[in-house]
């Protein structure tokens, strides 16, 4: 056990979970992948065998959205179980670092997008896109913000029921059951069913918050009972990676099964929100939870150098990353365009792709980061007279600097 994972109940000083770190930066890199593949699967031959292998990995690399959803239920717990909350400043805190970035990136990006004629964006529907993107957070990869927004409305409700509620246990298992549940529902019976009459909220799953509650609920459960599920993953950590390689080379037969056995079109075959993937995601993110406890435990025991502070300069602005990467992604796409190349050539620039979206969307959100006010654009207001210390400290909801107790 490490000083980065563990301390007294009563002790004052709360030691940085360095774990996240990692998790974040693993995370994000995940996410950035996951959409430069798309945009090279866009420019390849739509028959090619090439775009066919990269469509059948592409949910290999789907479960990122999860592990996000995970630490932020994770975070939000260790910041605030055992506080005396006062709600309306939790919510001003909290939407100020999400509702601000969510507003600007939306009227940035689609006004750049309409100005430079990109996509089906016109000025004639300017109005009721914004309006649509807004209130839907269906553009630019702004769901999440969405989808965090209505976190933060249940949060009292997931405190309360872990604290009126002593059996953790039974709240954990039962939230995983719902959610096989639900995804069962998304994919084999929601198809079937005409939804045209449906509120959009329930229509749209991919932005409704209860679509993702085990994740949330595991990662509440994951701090109050932090050294008994890092002893669990410690002592299964063989089987847990085992399973978790047999379960990603097995979402390539997922692929088939869905396309050639079920008839879906692609978007619905690499849908996260399958009972396969709810599977494959908790094993994945206990994976990932273990590799980020040995970097804790290495950086202890290790003279800092240019892979930790890659890490922790990654990690400072792994939701700036999120925010920034449509710029990079569409600089990207349009690029591959214009170079009209061939499926092979395509596939050889990948890596290449890949580095320049992840290295450009580090650059813009670290600059960012850095320059005021521009930390607002990625919910880090830089330190000024209206904004507070634990504002940019261990109260951001995307980076902790609490540790875990156990309850």
């Amino acid at each position: 056990m490490t000083a980065a994972t563990a301390r007294p109940a009563a002790q004052s000083h709360r030691p940085y979970l360095h774990e996240i770190d990692l998790m974040r930066v693993i995370f994000i890199g995940g996410v950035l992948l996951n959409h430069t593949t798309t945009i090279f699967q866009s420019q390849m031959t739509s028959s090619g065998e090439i775009r066919l292998g990269l469509l059948a990995t592409h949910l290999m690399i789907h479960f990122t959205r999860m592990g996000f959803m995970f630490m932020t239920g994770l975070v939000l717990m260790l910041a605030y179980f055992a506080k005396d909350i006062h709600w309306p400043t939790f919510y001003l805190k909290r939407f100020k670092t999400v509702t601000v970035p969510y507003i600007l990136w939306n009227t940035i990006l689609l006004v750049g997008a309409t100005a430079l004629g990109l996509g089906a964006f016109t000025w004639a529907s300017f109005g009721s896109t914004y309006a649509l993107a807004l209130l839907h957070g269906n553009q630019f990869y702004l769901y999440y913000l969405m989808v965090t927004m209505q976190l933060y409305l249940a949060f009292p409700l997931l405190r309360l029921l872990f604290k009126k509620t002593a059996h953790h246990g039974r709240i954990l298992l039962t939230s995983f059951l719902l959610q096989l549940v639900i995804v069962a529902g998304i994919k084999y019976g929601l198809p079937h069913v005409d939804t045209s009459s449906w509120l959009w909220w329930f229509r749209a799953y991919g932005v409704n918050v209860f679509t993702y509650q085990f994740y949330f609920v595991a990662g509440a459960y994951t701090t109050l009972h932090y050294q008994q599920v890092v002893a669990f993953i410690d002592r299964h950590i063989k089987a847990i990676a085992a399973a978790t390689g047999v379960l990603s080379l097995g979402t390539i037969g997922l692929y088939a099964f869905n396309r050639l056995v079920l008839g879906m079109s692609h978007t619905a075959a690499v849908s996260p929100h399958q009972p396969y993937m709810a599977v494959y995601d908790v094993l994945m993110i206990m994976t990932v939870f273990w590799l980020g406890r040995r970097y804790a435990a290495w950086r202890q025991t290790t003279s800092r150098h240019g892979w930790d502070r890659l890490i922790q300069n990654g990690a400072k602005v792994s939701f700036g990353i999120y925010l920034c990467q449509t710029i990079a992604v569409s600089l990207l796409g349009g690029a591959l365009g214009a170079l009209n190349l061939s499926d092979g050539a395509l596939l050889l620039l990948l890596p290449a792709g890949y580095m320049f979206v992840l290295g450009l969307s580090f650059l813009i959100a670290w600059f960012c980061y850095r320059v005021a006010p521009f930390g607002w654009l990625i919910g880090r207001p830089q330190r000024g007279p209206g904004v507070k210390k634990g504002v940019l400290d261990h109260e951001y909801p995307h980076r902790s600097t609490v540790s875990a107790t156990d309850q």
